[in-house]
């Protein structure tokens, strides 16, 4: 993939043929899906200027570093990755396990050594591909510690493999000789990272269609009441209007705010609004890293040149050196550019990239029940802060040649988090339900484990959860539906 989207804007070889859009050659060539893929081609090598790309390279990579260095500061490699003595693994990623204490502490010093030679532009394809693999593998050993960003940072560090980001503002560029560099990058890098950026806002607010979100305030109700203690504003937190408000003017922004962000005009409001909008989350509710990875990453949709502006306009307030920015003939196609069989193939990549992308969120129509409920394509699917789930769960051991039968608690196998988190996600209470089997398979007993489990949804009374009478040690995990938790209530659905 990576030479075919590097082939956008090359010249063909010698002796390759031309394909010229205007004059079309006979057969394949000449056919319309061909022609509309040719103009994609000129389009997505179109080039712009590097600025706002290495920007976001900058940014990204910075703010890569500081999360390291906050689950260093904050102990939290110990207590989610060296304390547990189990995890609880992906489907098809039973392999990825935690190091010993000083391993995990080497592989988050490593990322934050990947972290800043990716800001640095130092050994750029290195240093991303670096922290793309040591993101990602410490986001598979557990699904205790998913978050929706996480998943973000994985999907950008992947892409950003196959970007020149290295073009601008990066010691790579320094190494190179004066007519080697360039200040211009093709325009499918800048479409793609936005489209990267949008795709959450969208998701995100198809997600909020839904009855607890617009005509029940859930929930935010709740969340907002807990934080009734705040300074001046808490009271007022309390009263049900403002939670509908907040539900609503919610949804309204997740689903416009892309919309706004392209049009020129109201681009710089839109991008106020985005900022206080995450500023306020940031202080409501712990989410952590999300809202300045949000705001940061939301500034690709401003003009590919805006750094170059923005250092200029200070130039001549504060007398400090521009960024270097193309001239014009570098933001135009050569006249003898022509789309190659290389380039076609990088946009195709970059045409199913987007449908996964696409996919991946709605693959929750493919299960049957609530999503919110079943949690059956729940993950990965940018349905964020959209749910207040508690659950409590117990397990009935019984041993079948003996009838011996007695209880098992989760307290007894796993940390205080990941009993919290298991308690309502029904592939975590199964992966339990394994352990405990198990252990009891050590000690030379071959038991049938079942599950006495309780959720709460959305400020509802508990409700049972997963089937008393099916035998939870005999249930293969998989990737099909959870036919073992009990449909939803109709008051929940």
């Amino acid at each position: 993939m990576l030479r075919y989207l590097h082939s956008f804007g090359r010249q063909p070889r010698v002796g390759m043929p031309l394909v010229h859009m205007s004059k079309p050659a006979r057969g394949l060539s000449a056919a319309p899906l061909l022609r509309c893929l040719d103009g994609a081609v000129v389009a997505a090598a179109r080039p712009v200027s590097a600025g706002s790309a290495a920007a976001f390279r900058i940014m990204f990579g910075l703010l890569g570093f500081v999360a390291v260095c906050r689950f260093i500061a904050q102990g939290w490699v110990y207590e989610l990755y060296v304390a547990p003595t189990h995890h609880f693994t992906y489907f098809g990623f039973g392999w990825v396990q935690s190091w010993p204490a000083w391993g995990m502490y080497l592989h988050f010093a490593l990322l934050g050594l990947a972290s800043l030679g990716g800001a640095l532009g130092y050994r750029y394809r290195l240093s991303i591909a670096a922290f793309f693999l040591l993101f990602t593998y410490i986001e598979l050993i557990d699904k205790t510690t998913y978050l929706n960003h996480y998943y973000w940072v994985s999907l950008v560090s992947l892409l950003m493999i196959f970007m020149p980001l290295n073009q601008a503002a990066a010691l790579d560029a320094r190494r190179k000789p004066l007519s080697g560099r360039s200040h211009t990058m093709p325009a499918w890098v800048i479409w793609t990272l936005r489209a990267q950026v949008g795709v959450v806002y969208l998701f995100a607010g198809i997600a909020k269609l839904n009855s607890d979100w617009l005509l029940h305030a859930q929930p935010l109700r709740i969340w907002l009441y807990n934080s009734g203690d705040l300074l001046l504003v808490g009271p007022l937190l309390k009263e049900a209007w403002v939670a509908y408000a907040m539900s609503w003017a919610g949804a309204a922004f997740d689903l416009t705010i892309v919309g706004w962000l392209l049009w020129r005009r109201s681009r710089p409001v839109a991008y106020v609004v985005l900022v206080v909008f995450h500023l306020l989350t940031w202080l409501l509710f712990p989410i952590g890293m999300f809202p300045w990875i949000m705001s940061a990453g939301a500034l690709i949709f401003f003009p590919p040149d805006w750094p170059q502006r923005l250092l200029a306009g200070l130039r001549c307030r504060f007398s400090i050196a521009s960024a270097d920015a193309p001239d014009r003939a570098e933001l135009s196609l050569p006249a003898a550019f022509r789309p190659t069989w290389r380039s076609r193939a990088g946009v195709v990549a970059l045409l199913l990239v987007a449908l996964v992308q696409v996919a991946v969120p709605l693959r929750h129509w493919a299960y049957p029940g609530n999503v919110r409920w079943n949690e059956d394509g729940y993950r990965f699917a940018w349905r964020i802060m959209l749910t207040e789930k508690t659950g409590q769960v117990r397990f009935r051991v019984t041993d079948p040649s003996t009838g011996e039968e007695w209880l098992a608690y989760p307290e007894e196998h796993l940390v205080p988090l990941q009993v919290e988190r298991m308690a309502y996600q029904p592939d975590m209470i199964l992966a339990t339900a394994h352990l405990i089997a198990a252990e009891a398979n050590r000690r030379g007993r071959s038991v049938e484990v079942r599950a006495d489990a309780y959720v709460a949804f959305n400020g509802r009374p508990a409700t049972r959860f997963i089937d008393p009478a099916v035998d939870l040690a005999r249930v293969e995990p998989g990737l099909g539906p959870s036919t073992w938790v009990l449909p939803a209530p109709a008051a929940y659905r």
